[in-house]
């Protein structure tokens, strides 16, 4: 058997300090720069859906990272964003 169905609490605690990055673009692109930053990442892929989220909103979320959420990191990171890229289609 698994673990069953998250609490509130234990969500809220994953959006805050775990693998859960949820919320406007300017969080979500906060929270990417804070882990990229955390762990020296190069790269940075993300799930975009989870459970039973309806493909137009799956749709919407990949809308939104590609358009509102890599533009912010890459300006939230400047050039370290950069290095090893020819240009700002770097991994994010």
């Amino acid at each position: 058997m698994g673990r069953g169905r998250p609490g509130r609490d234990q969500f809220e605690q994953e959006i805050q300090h775990g693998a859960l990055f949820v919320g406007s673009p300017e969080t979500v692109a906060d929270k990417i720069v804070r882990t990229k930053e955390a762990l020296g990442l190069t790269r940075f892929g993300l799930k975009y859906g989870n459970g039973s989220l309806a493909h137009e909103h799956m749709m919407e979320t990949i809308e939104l990272y590609g358009s509102k959420v890599k533009p912010l990191v890459l300006e939230k990171l400047g050039d370290s964003a950069l290095s090893g890229h020819a240009d700002r289609t770097a991994s994010v």
